[in-house]
């Protein structure tokens, strides 16, 4: 059979000893199959680059195991099968965009492949200009190039668009889009949420050092116990009732709107049909923004 892109077993890391240990990453289990796309998403500090970090082999797992397509993270590596684009780091300020791909490609022996990687990461216009005069957008495209020389089966992004302004971040996701049509695996951390919604076919939400939902967008937003009720009443009187009410856990009137966050959604919209005369009346999951701060939240330390 053919082994998945990575699976992650009861994956520990610890950092320091006794008293001063930090518990990074505690217990993730995770498999992600060949050309999926997936987010790791959660708070800063949440453990996305320390567990990145171990699937590169660039740190070892206190306790559990990390495999890459079935070998060890180093051999995947050796072998080119896995590539990255890190937050920062790893670039020649004194060398051109050009120059430096160059460099790289010489080591992996692919200069073949230099004008192709070029021309995918959007930089044509800028090969002969200095990492230094390069903005944080155009150098985490250097990255991208990089990252591609070895044609990695599996690329994985760490905070890739972090610093980039709004025009920069589309333009870094437009190519990321195209890369992926031929089936590559990719694997991304952010804490930008409107990344995760619009480019991931999975989410990894992550908190504390554990996995606390993975699944779709869709599916997410379904596992919070919140709803919002929106319906149209004749009288805010209705408004007052409801808050006194202990499943409902805001409320708002304005010019006969009703909104109702509610824990108990199915009661409240029972209420307000039979016993207030409501109409117009809609029940919605929260928004990903929504389950993620009450997914986080509710995390115990």
């Amino acid at each position: 059979m053919t082994a998945p892109a990575l699976v992650l077993t009861e994956v520990h890391k610890t950092f320091g000893h006794g008293d001063r240990a930090v518990r990074a990453v505690a217990g993730v289990d995770l498999t992600v199959g060949r050309g999926e796309i997936v987010a790791f998403l959660g708070p800063n500090g949440a453990g996305k680059t320390t567990t990145i970090d171990m699937v590169l082999g660039l740190t070892s797992p206190t306790a559990g195991r990390v495999e890459v397509f079935g070998a060890s993270p180093e051999a995947a590596v050796r072998a080119g099968r896995v590539s990255a684009v890190l937050q920062s780091g790893g670039l020649l300020r004194d060398l051109s965009v050009l120059e430096t791909v160059r460099a790289i490609a010489s080591l992996h022996r692919v200069e073949h492949r230099i004008d192709d990687v070029i021309a995918r990461a959007g930089l044509t216009d800028l090969a002969r200009r200095r990492v230094s005069k390069c903005s944080g957008g155009e150098q985490q495209r250097l990255r991208f190039a990089l990252a591609l020389l070895s044609d990695p089966e599996l690329l994985i992004l760490d905070e890739p668009t972090a610093g980039m302004d709004v025009g920069a971040r589309k333009d870094f996701w437009d190519t990321m889009r195209a890369e992926t049509t031929s089936g590559r695996t990719v694997v991304f951390a952010t804490h930008y949420l409107d990344e995760a919604d619009r480019f991931a076919d999975r989410i990894v939400l992550i908190a504390k050092g554990r996995i606390v939902a993975d699944g779709s967008t869709q599916q997410i937003r379904s596992l919070t116990s919140v709803r919002t009720i929106t319906a149209t009443v004749a009288d805010q009187a209705v408004a007052e009732r409801l808050r006194t009410d202990p499943a409902v856990t805001g409320v708002e009137f304005t010019e006969q709107k009703l909104l109702v966050r509610t824990t108990e959604s199915d009661r409240i919209a029972g209420a307000l049909l039979t016993e207030h005369g409501a109409h117009d009346l809609l029940i919605s999951a929260p928004s990903l923004d929504e389950a993620f701060l009450q997914l986080t939240a509710e995390e115990p330390a």
